[in-house]
């Protein structure tokens, strides 16, 4: 008997385009680009694969022999997937018939057959409801499963995807950096982002603590950067990071004008 799935079973709320940002953001990382086996688990898909399915078509725009294998610890929801998944090899549906999808009954233990390992996997929206001190553990068993120079992404997103969170993982287990995604269009504050901050920080946002620094520096220079306005919310963002980087460590510039922005996981790791 194959041993039971490691985890919870979450509330399985899920959304078409919900993961667009992060997924953007896999489908450019050297991860996936430069590996020989594409594989990309998605874990925890949820009440319906549509999210894996969407992962699939994004990302075989940079790979297209990537695969996608969406795990679940509920029975009910694997059958609900591949009932889905006919339908998409049918025609039935809006995607293309020979996605490479499928789903399987799985946890943090990421089961595969025999030495095949994920050149990254995505967990979304699933440590949320676990206590923060289970996160270390939840990290080291599907980091151990990444391929050579692969990523874990853990991470956070609100329903409908404007406001996103996550951590990058290597096959160590250790993080190397935070990415904080926005819709910039009507955004008000950028400090939104704390309240979908991996389950890792969450709780750590708070005077004296990296990440709440952080966060309250973006708050003062989207503030300060309120001329810019007039040219678009990508100009004012711009301005507000081309600011902050005199003092903050950011990364990926070229990723800004997607309401991006990256710092390296050591300038917001818990203090305490």
């Amino acid at each position: 008997m194959a041993p039971s799935p490691v985890g919870r079973i979450t509330r399985g709320t899920t959304g078409a385009n919900r993961l667009r940002r992060v997924d953007r953001w896999i489908a450019r990382h050297p991860a996936l680009r430069r590996t020989g086996d594409p594989l990309v688990v998605d874990l925890g898909f949820g009440a319906s694969i549509v999210t894996a399915l969407e992962l699939e078509a994004r990302l075989r725009r940079a790979r297209p022999d990537v695969e996608v294998l969406g795990l679940e610890i509920d029975p009910a929801r694997v059958a609900s997937a591949r009932a889905q998944l006919a339908a998409v090899r049918a025609g039935a549906t809006s995607f293309a018939p020979d996605t490479q999808v499928r789903a399987e009954l799985g946890g943090f233990e990421i089961p595969l057959p025999g030495d095949r390992r994920p050149s990254v996997i995505r967990a979304f929206n699933v440590l949320r409801q676990y206590e923060e001190t289970a996160v270390p553990d939840a990290w080291s068993r599907m980091a151990s499963r990444l391929a050579p120079r692969g990523v874990l992404v853990e991470g956070t997103c609100d329903e409908i995807g404007r406001v996103a969170t996550w951590v990058a993982i290597g096959e160590d287990a250790v993080p190397t950096t935070l990415t904080v995604a926005l819709r910039l269009a009507g955004l008000e504050h950028p400090s939104i982002a704390a309240e979908r901050l991996p389950k890792a920080l969450i709780h750590h946002n708070v005077p004296g603590e990296p990440v709440h620094a952080f966060l309250s520096a973006l708050d003062r220079e989207w503030e300060r950067a309120a001329g810019l306005s007039a040219f678009g919310p990508v100009q004012r963002w711009r301005g507000a990071l081309e600011a902050m980087s005199a003092r903050w460590p950011l990364r990926d510039r070229s990723r800004w004008r997607l309401g991006e922005v990256t710092v390296p996981w050591g300038a917001v790791a818990p203090a305490t």
